[in-house]
């Protein structure tokens, strides 16, 4: 098999990529203690297990200088679970890094000591110059060449750094965190939005490029994204690589904030009780970076200080794999019935490309890789489900790399892939995309029905196959050897192809 990243797989390991050794962060923050275990680590991180518990330990620090009795106690409890989870997981390392509270907080040399007794690994406390940095590096590792702005925000604080080139720099930090600007503004969004303008006057956002990106990080960000999602009835509940423009959020962070104090905000019933409280907080922050900042508009990224840490311990050849390819292949690996077939279907699929004259971008050609990658993962399901299940696999799974149009360029591709050119399974993601990009799924999805009668999904067939072009008929030729590929079904399945990608006429030629 030729391999694009040196993928293989384990039939002893259920499931999991041969040789893989997990690897876990434990993530001490001052609302949440998380733990996320990777099935390996690499460029793209697949996560095995991931828990939070909701300790709030950032409650009152400001005020006391002090972690509770009380809030340590159900992080440690929480700690103690996650250092089961490792053990039974037989996690090969595990990093554990604590941020905002537990380094403000006079009594944190109990609780770090405590910490590492119970998992038997030493506690990382990062500065806040360190926390912004790996929070950078967690954008820049889930989207693709990004530059702007990137915010982490949590309960005790605001992370804020420049990128430009993959590289961060000014990071600084500020005591905004959400549960800090609860405590310090007595429960008022509005106040906190005051407070947030007043401590921001000197931050590197009066550095950042008007009109650029930021990327907001952090849990109760993601909260108000996934709520404007549902209040803006947005067809893809996935919050990695959502782009919303400034002055849409300005508009939502503004009715959140106002509504708060009045009656509740729309749809708060939706997001999580451990959340419902912050989220106003978390508006109140956004809304006035991005006035201060002047971006464009606002990406969210699900990636933040675990993944861009783990990021940044990988060598810079390992840095540049492309983690939506590397991910796929994976996919790949697990599910297709022969991972090499996929090497074959990029070549055929491109070599029709080249043949018509179609013109392909690198971003259109690095899509249509990842489609061929992801052509059969979904084999084993009934017939009648393989394209549904394969598109929450694609559309709703945790690949990295790639935005929100291209997972619904993907999602049509194996839609139709399975369930023919008049397939609705993805319907609903098709406005994501442009029109152009639509039919360029459906000319590639249709390609993958014609292909796969030839081959049974096995390698070494396609690359005896060509395209050619008679006027404005499509011929598809065939080795004498394999004239009896020629049937009905073929035929018929070429001519669907046609008929969608622009062609009056097309049959098979045996050469």
């Amino acid at each position: 098999m030729n391999k694009f990243w040196g993928v293989d797989a384990d039939p002893t390991a259920q499931g999991r990529i041969k040789g893989a050794k997990p690897v876990a962060v434990l993530d001490i923050g001052s609302n949440s203690v998380r733990l996320v275990v990777y099935e390996r680590h690499a460029r793209a991180l697949t996560p095995l297990y991931n828990e939070k518990s909701a300790c709030a330990l950032g409650r009152g620090v400001g005020q006391t200088g002090r972690l509770a009795d009380a809030n340590m106690a159900q992080a440690l409890n929480a700690i103690k679970r996650f250092a089961l989870v490792s053990r039974m997981m037989r996690v090969g390392k595990v990093f554990i890094l604590a941020t905002s509270a537990v380094r403000d907080a006079a009594n944190r040399e109990e609780f770090v000591s405590t910490v590492e007794a119970l998992m038997e690994s030493e506690v990382q406390v990062l500065s806040g110059e360190q926390e912004a940095h790996y929070a950078a590096l967690g954008a820049v590792a889930g989207i693709s060449n990004f530059a702007g702005t990137v915010g982490d925000l949590g309960g005790g604080s605001l992370e804020l750094s420049n990128i430009l080139n993959g590289n961060d720099t000014d990071g600084q930090s500020f005591e905004l965190g959400v549960i800090r600007l609860q405590d310090d503004s007595n429960g008022s969004p509005s106040k906190a939005a005051s407070i947030v303008r007043e401590r921001l006057k000197d931050s590197v956002l009066s550095k950042a490029s008007k009109g650029t990106s930021f990327a907001a990080i952090g849990g109760t960000w993601r909260a108000l994204a996934k709520l404007h999602q549902i209040v803006r009835k947005y067809p893809l509940h996935m919050v990695q690589h959502y782009v919303v423009s400034a002055e849409e959020m300005l508009e939502f962070c503004g009715e959140i904030v106002g509504a708060s104090s009045l009656k509740g905000y729309e749809g708060a019933d939706q997001v999580s009780s451990s959340r419902r409280e912050l989220v106003p907080f978390g508006a109140a922050v956004l809304a006035e970076v991005l006035k201060a900042g002047q971006f464009k508009d606002v990406v969210f990224s699900a990636l933040g200080v675990r993944e861009g840490y783990l990021y940044g311990m990988l060598d810079k050849r390992e840095q540049a794999i492309d983690p939506l390819i590397q991910g796929a292949e994976e996919l790949s690996v697990l599910r297709s019935r022969s991972p090499a077939h996929a090497n074959d279907l990029i070549e055929f699929t491109g070599q029709f490309l080249a043949v018509t004259g179609v013109q392909e971008g690198s971003e259109e050609a690095r899509l249509r890789t990842v489609a061929c990658l992801l052509a059969d993962i979904g084999w084993r399901a009934h017939p009648d489900y393989r394209g549904s299940q394969s598109i929450d696999a694609v559309a709703y799974g945790s690949l990295s790399g790639v935005d929100h149009p291209g997972r619904a360029f993907l999602a049509q591709i194996i839609a139709i892939r399975y369930d023919g050119p008049k397939s609705k399974a993805a319907a609903s993601l098709v406005k994501l995309g442009s029109a152009e990009l639509t039919q360029r799924a459906r000319v590639i999805g249709t390609l993958f029905r014609v292909a796969y009668p030839m081959t049974a999904a096995m390698p070494g067939v396609l690359p005896r196959i060509r395209f050619e072009l008679d006027d404005d008929a499509l011929w598809l030729v065939l080795p004498s050897d394999l004239a009896f590929l020629d049937g009905e079904h073929l035929q018929n399945r070429l001519e669907t192809f046609a008929g969608v990608a622009g062609f009056k006429t097309a049959r098979i030629v045996v050469r």
